[in-house]
């Protein structure tokens, strides 16, 4: 059982991306309900109502996924683009995970919500597009009901806490521990597979390492038709394979997301990085990042400067069921006030960085756009971008093996190796 500080010190964490600077922040016993002393005294399921810092004014160009605002002249905009963005918190008085587990994740869900951000953010681009608004109040279109009701909290949704909770199981993650970037992007991959509506492929790169060939084959299956030799010498070509399997409904090309899980130093993210993570945010393809800093993980979706724009999950919510009609009570699901920011260099240098490639023209562009940022000297590559599997790394994909994870125990020392900064906080 964690102590009352712990408790407080959570908090703050929680607070301190959300208030305008300045306030004074005195840490009071958590159990007796109160957090913070503040000019208003906030409960910890009030705080979403307090007052949050407003979007700066700043001349600087704000990147959100892959779109560029002028912060002085597209304010509106650029809050309407945050509150389309799903926002998973965590939730209390769910269904047992399990069956006999925890009904809430409060203090140790935070990296499977940021989880099912990222991916909840592919989907919508997948069945809505980027450009899709969210506006409350409103009937919404029947791909984003479905998209939602993917993420409720029961057992029987694609990527609920619930599944996600137990394939982690798998992974050497017991329910209610708290997940690396890496475990949850490798569970994400799992659970995918189940998800036939939406087709995805999920890739997590290994090793700092994107390998064009490798994903095309994942993403354009008739390619293994065309025989080796053709689909080395051509992997764009081949259309007498594509033509061949035509009949049988396959796709020429599966939406992609890429989860690249990266280490950018050691405690601290190293300053060569910074300029490249934030490119990143300026790529079309952008699904974002998850990570964090000690204490509480965050979906980053942007920056300004040398703030990192982000949503946070630290927000206890009820849980939501669907209505009769198969709608979704979904005002919870959007953040609608001004995003939470933080200095680039708070940053946990354990990261995931997540990208969309809708068509293989979308992929392709993301590869010339890779290759550009690789050549620029303002910053070092975060990871690595070749055409073929080079000689010492073994894909279990390429063996045709039934992927099990077999490969994560591997990342998870090196990649995971942050849970030990992380404290897991019950509240």
């Amino acid at each position: 059982m964690d102590t009352d500080g712990e408790g407080c010190r959570q908090a703050e964490g929680v607070l301190s991306g959300h208030f305008k600077k300045g306030y004074p922040r005195v840490c009071s016993n958590y159990r007796g309900i109160t957090l913070l002393s503040l000019p208003a005294t906030l409960t910890y399921d009030t705080l979403r109502f307090g007052e949050f810092e407003d979007f700066p004014e700043t001349s600087d160009p704000v990147w959100i996924l892959g779109r560029e605002y002028n912060a002085l002249t597209e304010k509106d905009d650029i809050l309407s683009d945050v509150t389309s963005r799903l926002w998973f918190t965590y939730r209390k008085n769910f269904p047992p995970i399990g069956g006999t587990g925890p009904t809430s994740d409060t203090g140790w869900g935070c990296m499977l919500r940021c989880g099912q951000m990222i991916l909840g953010e592919a989907l919508m681009c997948r069945h809505l597009g980027r450009d899709w608004r969210w506006s409350s109040g409103h009937k919404q279109r029947q791909e984003y009901v479905s998209i939602l009701n993917a993420f409720i909290d029961k057992k029987d949704s694609y990527y609920s806490i619930h599944q996600i909770a137990q394939m982690g199981v798998g992974e050497g993650k017991p329910i209610g521990q708290w997940y690396g970037p890496n475990t949850v992007a490798q569970v994400l991959k799992k659970l995918a597979v189940f998800d036939t509506w939406s087709r995805l492929v999920v890739h997590v790169a290994m090793d700092n390492t994107v390998v064009i060939e490798e994903i095309k084959r994942l993403c354009m299956p008739w390619l293994d038709a065309c025989g080796d030799s053709a689909a080395t010498s051509e992997l764009n070509g081949c259309a007498e394979g594509a033509c061949a399997l035509a009949g049988e409904d396959v796709e020429l090309w599966r939406p992609l997301v890429l989860l690249i899980p990266l280490r950018l130093g050691l405690s601290d993210i190293n300053d060569a990085y910074i300029q490249t993570l934030k490119q990143c945010f300026m790529l079309p393809q952008s699904l974002g990042v998850i990570g964090g800093k000690p204490n509480s993980a965050h979906y980053f979706i942007g920056y300004v400067g040398e703030e990192l724009i982000y949503l946070d999950p630290h927000t206890t919510q009820p849980a939501v069921e669907p209505c009769d009609d198969g709608q979704v009570p979904d005002d919870t699901y959007h953040c609608q006030h001004p995003p939470c920011r933080m200095h680039i260099c708070e940053l946990d240098p354990s990261i995931a960085a997540g990208f969309f490639c809708r068509t293989e023209d979308d992929f392709d562009d993301w590869c010339v756009r890779i290759r550009r940022l690789s050549c620029n000297r303002g910053g070092l590559p975060m990871f690595e971008l070749v055409d073929s599997q080079p000689s010492h790394m073994v894909s279990v994909d390429a063996l045709n093996l039934t992927p099990d994870f077999s490969d994560s125990d591997r990342l998870e020392r090196y990649f995971d190796s942050e849970d030990e900064e992380f404290e897991i906080l019950s509240l």
